[in-house]
């Protein structure tokens, strides 16, 4: 392996994750991502489930929730319910998302580019 060691990879700094951040709002910067990601999403999405059902987020908790919103005694108060719970799974999975991400990102890095 030619790419960076653990011990030789790059922290950011706040300000280093701030503009970055700020450059992901630029027109069209997403286009060849969506691209890449529409590729190879049957194997993030079996990997995005597999880290959530690992970290126990559709287990007892969920089914729970999901009870929560079918047994509601009023409508109102179900879709109070339903809301919550598709709010809650939607940020879940981008976290997670996000974090897989990361990891793929580190990977590619570590690997490098004469690696394969």
């Amino acid at each position: 392996m030619t790419g960076r060691s653990v011990a030789e990879r790059r922290v950011f700094t706040d300000e280093e994750l701030d503009r970055a951040l700020d450059a992901l709002t630029a027109p069209d910067r997403f286009r060849k991502a969506e691209e890449r990601v529409a590729r190879v999403a049957p194997q993030l999405q079996k990997i995005l489930n597999e880290a959530l059902h690992a970290g126990g987020w559709f287990g007892e908790a969920h089914e729970s929730q999901v009870r929560r919103v079918t047994d509601a005694a009023d409508e109102a108060e179900g879709l109070v319910a339903l809301r919550t719970l598709l709010a809650e799974e939607t940020r879940m999975g981008m976290l997670v998302g996000v974090a897989v991400g990361w990891e793929l990102a580190r990977e590619l890095e570590l690997e490098g580019p004469d690696d394969g």
